[in-house]
Parts: structure tokens; sequence; C-alpha cells
């Protein structure tokens, strides 16, 4: 059996977000979970019935905010070299233009644990929740309000002088997609032009914060965490070939086109593949997480070569499954790094891994059932349990590499 080494240096761990881990928070998502439009629907489609109301209001979510020291801990144990984390702008930025000084210190901590641990912090700066004075605003519906952004950013990276790797925006296209498109997240629109508005404001809201960052760290790497699919053209068909051309231009590559100069890596978020046949969507589905999406890693070959164009290093900042009884994860990370090997031999500039997630969490309108920890949670008590999974991910983090 051959052994696939990965570069030096390459980093292995995982991720978080800090609503779904946290607990605690009080922002538009929050606020949104409780609202009366929000629970009416979830018992019009019989969800709570199912699961129960409480799966889906995120409370105390993995009770991150206090027992972070022991999951940095735990994750130093699973020989992770790397963990990505947000920055909950509403603990920090509670009402306008007041900075909580408190929860300053608290992030400084949490970093200070990371580092301590022998982890290298990926900090994101949006994971999609926002205060309540910045939704009565009208979010990023108003290009105006990307300066209260960015003057985030700078605050942030002003007192986080230490953080190299930032994320400024996460999955900006499957926000707008949701909570303007479709109108299944908040704020709940269905609206064409504001979903092309919000999204052209987000790019300029990363430019600005990209600016902000920079003057206050000129050291520090900036970029943004990009859910990028692998749009098959089934049997190479012209029909097909066409159709993924103008899909890949609009998902995957639109955003990234527009931030030249103004990203100095590229977070990869990769989750999905989808087979064009005619029509999207075509997929065999031959295996299938909890959440019914397709696992396909090769998908994430294809992502990364696409991706060579724009010569900047590339980490993989999400990538992973629900799996509540670990029966798949293991195969899934064996055979997605497999094909990250593939793509860094053919001359793609991968650089990370980081698996998602860290531990079981809130899964924005799923809630808590779907299972994506590397470390089981026990809700009710809070206990942490590392998966087989984990424990087997660990011997990859801490031979750079595995026998295939």
């Amino acid at each position: 059996m051959s052994q696939l080494k990965f570069p030096p240096g390459f980093l292995w761990g995982a991720s978080t977000a800090s609503h779904q881990v946290e607990g605690g928070t009080h922002n538009n998502w929050s606020d949104w979970e409780t609202s009366p439009r929000r629970l009416a629907q979830l018992k019009k489609d019989g969800l709570i019935t199912r699961y129960g109301k409480d799966n889906f209001i995120s409370g105390v979510a993995a009770d991150h905010y206090y027992r972070y020291e022991g999951d940095f801990r735990l994750a130093k144990k699973l020989g992770h070299t790397a963990t990505r984390i947000s920055i909950e702008w509403s603990r920090i930025e509670p009402r306008e233009g007041h900075f909580d000084t408190k929860a300053i210190h608290h992030y400084k901590s949490v970093i200070s644990s990371i580092r301590n641990n022998g982890m290298e912090p990926f900090v994101t700066l949006w994971h999609w929740t926002v205060p309540l004075w910045f939704r009565d605003k009208g979010e990023f519906q108003n290009k105006k309000n990307a300066v209260y952004f960015a003057r985030f950013a700078e605050r942030i990276a002003s007192e986080l002088a230490d953080v190299t790797f930032w994320i400024t925006l996460n999955e900006p296209d499957v926000y707008t997609m949701h909570g303007y498109l479709d109108g299944t997240w908040p704020p709940q629109e269905k609206s064409l032009i504001k979903t092309l508005t919000v999204y052209r404001n987000l790019i300029y809201a990363h430019r600005l914060g990209y600016e902000k960052i920079k003057k206050a760290n000129q050291a520090a790497r900036v970029g943004i965490a990009k859910h990028n699919i692998y749009f098959e053209a089934y049997q190479g068909r012209l029909w097909n070939v066409l159709l993924k051309r103008l899909i890949d231009w609009g998902w995957n590559c639109y955003f990234l086109n527009q931030l030249s100069g103004a990203q100095d890596f590229i977070g990869l978020n990769q989750y999905f593949h989808n087979r064009i046949n005619g029509r999207t969507n075509q997929n065999e589905n031959l295996k299938i997480s909890d959440m019914g999406w397709e696992l396909y890693p090769e998908a994430v070959y294809y992502a990364l070569r696409d991706l060579r164009k724009y010569r900047v290093p590339i980490y993989i900042t999400e990538n992973g499954l629900a799996d509540g009884e670990d029966r798949q994860r293991l195969w899934f990370i064996k055979e997605t790094l497999k094909n990250v090997h593939r793509a860094i031999s053919e001359g793609s500039d991968v650089r990370g891994y980081l698996h998602w997630s860290l531990m079981d969490n809130f899964e924005w309108d799923k809630g808590f059932w779907p299972r994506f920890g590397l470390i089981a949670i026990d809700y009710a008590t809070q206990k942490r349990t590392p998966r087989p999974s984990a424990l087997a991910y660990r011997e990859f983090c801490q031979d750079n590499g595995f026998e295939e």
C-alpha cells in the first residue's frame, strides 16, 4: 500500500461557528428562532411534533462559550494543528457603537487557548448572525451598512493582533439564497432583486473589511469561506456543458472574480456534487448522509482544480457530513483526502483541511438533530465524547498523511 503524504506544514483540524456552539447568543437568528412566524411554520410542517420545539431553539447550544478551554484541549489530543472559530458580532457590539470590553477579553482568551494548545486559529467575522440593531438597519440590503461591518472588522483585528488568518464572510451565496431568494432563513424574503443586491453588497463589505483588517495588521492574511459545488456536465453533452458553464459562473466564480487584489487565500467549503443531465440535481445518490445529502468525495478534487486560476493558497475550511451513527464519516474523510492529495499533486496550492465540525452543534434551521461532529455532544449533560472517526482522523493529522 502506498503512503499519501501531505506537504510540510499542512494544517489539520476542524471548524465551528459561534451561534452553533457557544450558546446564549442574542442576535437576528436567536430572535427568529422564537418568532411566531417561524414557530407557526414548524408546526404546520409537522416538525415540532417530530423533533420537539426545543430542537429548533439554539439556547445553550454546546455551551462552548464556557467550555472552550476543555474543547481545545480535546482538539489538541485529537491531533489538530488548526481550528476555525467565529466571533459573535452581537456580543462584541450589542448596541450600535458600543463595544463590550468583557466580550473582547473573552475572545482574546479564546485565541490564547487555541495558541496554548498548539493550534493555528482561523477567525471568521461573519458567519450569518448579526446584532439586532444591524438587522433593524436592513443588514446588507443597504450598501451603506457595510461600513458598520468594516468598523467591527477593524476593531477585532486590532484587538486580536496575533491572529494571522481572517475570514471576513462565510458562504455569502448560501446566505443570500436562503435568506432572500427561497425565504427559508431570516429575514425570509423572496426577491431576486434583493438577492442580487445583498450579494453585491457583501462583495463591497468584504473589500472594506479587507482594507480595515490590513490597516490594523499588515501581516494578516484575509479571505472568505466560499461554498463551491462541483457541477458535472453528464457525458459531456452540449446542453449539459452549456448549463454547467452558466451555473459555474453564477455560483462558483462570480463572487471570487470580484475580489481581485482583496483575497490572500480562499477558504473552500465543499459539500456538494450536482450532476447536470438536461436539468440540475440528477445525482445517483449511491451514498447519502443523515440529511439526505449525496456523499461524493470526488467533488472536492474538481472544486480545488477550478480554484487554481485565482493563484492564491487554498484552505479547506469546511467539509463534512451528518452521521449520527458514525458509520460513514471515516470513509468520507479518507476518500475526500485522497482527492485533496490528487489535486495537490496536480498543482493545487492546498495548505490545510478543517473538517466540519469539531463537535455536534445547532444546525441552523434544522436544529440539533443532525450530528456533524467529530466529537459527540450529549446535550442533556454536555458531555464530550470523541467518535471513532475522530480517533482515526487523529492518526492522519499526526502522520501528515495515511496509507492509501
